[in-house]
């Protein structure tokens, strides 16, 4: 995946939250139509709802009700639904009765009314969405007539808080819409400000008094420690759509100048992530203060549109000229880092700000420069996450959920008792990965059709945080199985339907499985009990136990509860259990390994007592002597920690190298390494490996080594050898005695993504409002928080606390450029990109 797409995928849940707001073809079916008695009984404490009271045989509300049709869907993923009230002739209530009312509609939160909208300032959908959310957000924002009334907002808010201030030309607009929405998400962490009066515009400082178009300002008011001093400003460059505006929060958020500690190729900040150039100033011990006032100059005159990072030569071994002091890094991949040699900071400002100017400090660019761009900007939409892709692709496509009982929090602990096994998805209806799986989660539901004693159910956690709090589930997507509400198992396998199939059928059957006979423990090892899951395990456990090992015995019951749904485990420890362990020679308590339908049973002597112990040991033994490596089974060897020996075949492996390997990985040394082989036909990114080890792909079938958990060295079986039991033997102990030469060596760098996880409860958690939609949950139910962690754990890029927060320094910055610099390519990109939410 290209470094340029990378950026978009951390924001594509966000980009499906803005897109859920567009109305589509299936938003009339939202519309609710109830009589007056049916609506007001209806209503439920904390949700809202927009209603229209319409008479029997009215033609002139007709428009109007297409506009609150159109907008129901967009209202939903609010919380707010949109009923349409039919009015008896002979109903002379107060919202029915008078004519005056029929030409108005009503928002409600429970029985309680909030506000009285007149049909004629509802005349499309984002009218609709821009006042409804108004009107429920009177916390979050503020609307101002005069510049006293701002300057108060401003002055309360200085050392605290930061303040957004919007003006739009009227209210019900598209942007009106933007704002709302924005302060939707962010209300919680910003004081949201609005004004519609065009001298307020021009009071507030904005150098474009264009007053038919509307301008959005970020006001830093939490670095304003005294009254005296004003809240600096920046305003935002691009439309009010919400798109930008977030993009223009988040870069307000960011630290002001990141202190760097590595080589500028493996710095990434926000900036970089939001399309934007990073720009670096070089530094050294003796000028670091001077250069430190220089960056932070330079940073706010370039907010919002560049990032700036301070780099000490100190601490990175750059190859560059000793006279460099600046250089600058662009989004775009390929493009290489410029070092540059400026005079003053208007010279770094003018190379953000007109990207010909780094065409004349540096002459080096690529000749077909301007092609490339012209391609990438041709295709700078096309998303490259698969996950999002295929959601979008498929985005008409109805999901079968009729199978499927949706959850709330009124009938999620009911519903756990009406079925001896509930199935609970939890999704976020925003998410893309979520998404994805509720479509196999459908398919998974089709599969057990018919299945008695289990229920497939669904919680929204977008719609319902407090379920999912309650239950300790703080990503998404995860499902978890209840047995008559009281024990719950967590899935943590593949998201195929039939990897969820299989861990719902193996759920059903006690785990593990108490056995009577011998008879029934025999049936056990040849799989043929229970009979219902035969399809869906290929090895069976039996744990052997005697009345004397209690201990043992409760151990393997322990490492049974943990391992439910992924394996099928059987337990004997009647009075005959000696016999039984006998006849495969071994003493209980012992594990049973039926394979292959009971055609071979191996016994292993339990001598580990701990439960942890039980469950490692199963695992191990569940793995193949010789397996095939799959994208799905290679997480299992990978986390033995041993090098690998792999097989590479282009089909099938023929029958004497098969014989061979195995032969091989039952012998002696097979603790040391992992031996499998690879099938480049059912795991076609085989050949990605490859190319990674010897830059394309070799010949097949080929024989390779690789120790990925030390030094990454891959050395390639000589293919002048035949593939033998007693050649490998001998060219692993070249191996070891340092006599080959490694084919290559592969890079140190980890392999992460490339921003931390997210805590999505955490985040809506923040995005809801002080009066949230669904308030039935108690203030008890917050999850614990931690600040995310980079990812992987890499320290060596150490960002400066926001620059909200950072006392603002003392002392004018320099006009020049006293220390030196990284490197970074140039061009600001447009500002389309966003990588984060």
């Amino acid at each position: 995946m290209s470094a340029q797409k990378d950026r978009w995928v951390s924001s594509l849940s966000f980009l499906l939250f803005c897109a859920s707001s567009i109305p589509t073809q299936g938003s009339a079916r939202l519309l609710q139509e109830l009589s007056p008695q049916e609506y007001f009984g209806s209503l439920q404490a904390g949700r809202a709802s927009l209603a229209y009271f319409s008479p029997n045989g009215s033609p002139g509300a007709q428009p109007f009700l297409e506009q609150i049709e159109n907008s129901a869907e967009a209202l939903q993923d609010y919380g707010i639904s949109v009923v349409k009230v039919n009015c008896p002739k002979e109903d002379v209530s107060r919202y029915c009765g008078k004519e005056n009312s029929l030409r108005k509609a009503y928002l409600f939160r429970g029985n309680m009314l909030i506000r009285e909208f007149p049909t004629d300032a509802l005349f499309d959908v984002n009218s609709v969405v821009a006042n409804v959310l108004f009107a429920l957000l009177f916390n979050e924002v503020k609307y101002v007539e005069t510049l006293a009334d701002l300057q108060n907002i401003e002055n309360a808010l200085k050392g605290r808080s930061n303040m957004v201030f919007a003006y739009v030309p009227a209210t019900g607009t598209a942007e009106h819409r933007a704002v709302m929405e924005a302060a939707f998400v962010y209300g919680t962490v910003h004081q949201f400000v609005l004004t519609t009066e065009a001298t307020l515009l021009k009071d507030a400082g904005n150098d474009e008094p264009d007053v038919s178009s509307a301008r959005l300002l970020f006001c830093h008011c939490q670095r304003a420690t005294d009254l005296a001093q004003p809240c600096r400003r920046t305003a935002m460059g691009q439309a009010l759509t919400m798109l930008n505006i977030h993009r223009h929060l988040k870069l307000m958020g960011a630290p002001l100048v990141t202190e760097v500690a590595e080589h500028p190729e493996k710095v990434s900040t926000v900036h970089l992530q939001l399309g934007l150039p990073l720009v670096f100033i070089l530094s050294q011990k003796e000028t670091y203060e001077a250069d430190r006032r220089t960056a932070e100059f330079v940073a706010w005159q370039l907010l919002g549109k560049a990032g700036v990072a301070l780099l000490s030569r100190d601490l990175v071994d750059l190859n560059i000229l000793l006279r460099s002091n600046v250089a600058l890094k662009t989004p775009d991949e390929g493009v290489p880092i410029k070092y540059l040699v400026l005079e003053d900071t208007d010279e770094v400002i003018t190379l953000v700000e007109d990207k010909s100017k780094v065409e004349q400090i540096q002459e080096e660019e690529e000749e077909d420069e301007q092609d490339e761009d012209e391609k990438e900007n041709d295709n700078q939409d096309i998303q490259d996450d698969q996950v999002v892709e295929a959601v979008s692709r498929d985005k008409k496509r109805e999901l079968p959920l009729e199978q499927i009982l949706v959850l709330t929090e009124e009938t999620f602990h009911s519903a756990l008792l009406e079925t001896a096994r509930t199935v609970v998805l939890f999704y976020a209806s925003w998410e893309a990965v979520s998404l994805a799986v509720l479509r196999s989660y459908t398919e998974v539901a089709d599969h057990l059709k018919g299945t008695r004693g289990v229920l497939l159910s669904r919680v929204n956690c977008w719609d319902w945080p407090g379920v999912c709090t309650k239950e300790n589930v703080t990503q998404f997507p995860a499902i978890k199985i209840y047995e008559k509400g009281e024990r719950s198992v967590m899935y943590d396998g593949m998201w195929g339907t039939e990897e969820l199939t299989s861990f719902i059928m193996l759920s059903r059957v006690s785990c593990p499985l108490k056995l009577a006979t011998i008879e029934e423990a025999e049936g056990y090892l040849r799989g043929e009990f229970p009979s219902e899951l035969s399809s869906y395990h290929h090895t069976s456990i039996l744990g052997v136990f005697s009345t004397a090992t209690s201990e043992a015995r409760e151990a393997f019951e322990e490492a049974g509860n943990i391992l439910s749904g992924h394996v099928t485990m059987g337990m004997y420890f009647e009075d005959d259990a000696l016999a039984l362990s006998r006849k495969y020679a071994v003493s209980p308590p012992a594990l049973l390994l039926g394979r292959s339908g009971g055609r071979s049973v191996e016994g292993i002597a339990l001598s580990k007592q701990s439960a942890q112990d039980v469950v490692r040991m199963i695992r191990y033994e569940l793995l193949d002597v010789f397996p095939e490596i799959t994208v799905q089974n290679l997480p299992r060897y990978l986390q033995l920690r041993k090098p690998f020996l792999i097989l590479f075949s282009d089909g099938d492996i023929g029958q004497m190298e098969s014989k061979e390997m195995l032969k091989l990985a039952k012998g002696r040394p097979q603790q040391a390494f992992v031996a499998c082989w690879l099938n480049l036909k059912r795991t076609p990114v085989g050949r990605g490996v490859l190319k990674a080890y010897f830059a394309t792909v070799p010949s097949l079938p080929l024989l390779v080594w690789v120790n990925l958990h030390a030094g990454g060295q891959v050395f390639k079986f000589p293919s002048e050898q035949t593939i033998t039991e007693t050649n490998i033997l001998s060219w692993l102990e070249k191996l070891k005695a340092g006599l080959e030469i490694p084919s290559s060596t592969l890079s140190e760098e980890d392999w992460k993504p490339p921003l931390p996880a997210y805590d999505f409860l955490q985040m809506m958690e923040t995005a809801v409002p002080e009066l949230p939609l669904h308030t039935s949950h108690r203030h008890g139910d917050t999850p614990a928080r931690r600040p995310p962690e980079s990812p992987g754990g890499d320290t060596t890029v150490r960002e400066e606390p926001p620059q909200e927060t950072k006392a603002e320094k003392v002392g004018s910055p320099g006009r020049d450029l006293r220390g030196t610099a990284p490197r970074l390519a140039a061009r600001e990109k447009q500002g389309k990109r966003h990588s984060e939410l």
